[in-house]
């Protein structure tokens, strides 16, 4: 069979099948559509790949990430946010817009962490003469009932964000509730704002451990 012949085939074919195409076309394109929307406007489902939010959230866990509320509020203390950091350098290429905005084919790495500190708060990361760490917002032990333990955190070097430090605007402390085990912002610094995907509101899977997550 020649180029001619080919061609006139797939002429006939497209001419017996046109509406059948077309009605595939608008689905897909509909589906494709109604992902963005729901993922940009409502929510997504993530899971857990390591034990850095141990014991709130562990290994396999599946959650659903609402984004809605970032319209008309800003994460509170104690939020489980999903995000990207600040190390991670978006791209900006249409192909790249369109992976974050449905999920398909993602490559930007996003983290789980808990929101510790806020815009304005003085915050420090300190240990008394048992070797127990608490963080302190404006000078006052914060209560986290949700970590791991107070005793498994490693020291404090310079090179470690742990205070005394007052956070400015529209940037957050993030830290993982696995304190021992956790690359959150005592190590890579303050999250800006609009580095925010979503906050994490509900465990769903397995069964046995289904939960809400908002405080």
């Amino acid at each position: 069979m020649n180029k001619e012949e080919l061609k006139e085939k797939f002429k006939n074919f497209y001419e017996k099948n046109k509406p059948a195409i077309k009605e595939t076309v608008e689905t897909v394109v509909f589906v494709i559509v109604m992902v963005i929307i729901i993922r940009f406007f409502v929510g997504e489902i993530r899971w857990i790949p390591s034990g850095s939010m141990r014991p709130t959230l562990i290994e396999g866990d599946r959650i659903f990430v609402e984004r809605f509320s970032r319209f008309y509020s800003t994460p509170q203390r104690g939020d489980i946010m999903v995000f990207y950091p600040p190390f991670e350098q978006l791209k900006n290429t249409p192909l790249r817009v369109f992976a974050r905005l449905t999920g398909f084919f993602c490559k930007d790495i996003a983290y789980i962490k808990r929101v510790v500190g806020m815009p304005g708060d003085k915050f420090e990361i300190k240990a008394d003469e048992n070797g127990k760490y608490t963080v302190y917002i404006n000078d006052k032990p914060l209560n986290e009932p949700y970590i791991k333990s107070p005793y498994d955190y490693p020291p404090c070097t310079e090179a470690m964000l742990c205070g005394p430090d007052v956070i400015p605007p529209k940037h957050y402390l993030m830290l993982g509730d696995n304190r021992g085990n956790s690359q959150d912002g005592r190590y890579w610094g303050l999250l800006p704002e609009d580095r925010f995907i979503g906050k994490a509101v509900f465990l769903f899977w397995p069964f046995t451990r289904v939960k809400k997550l908002t405080h």
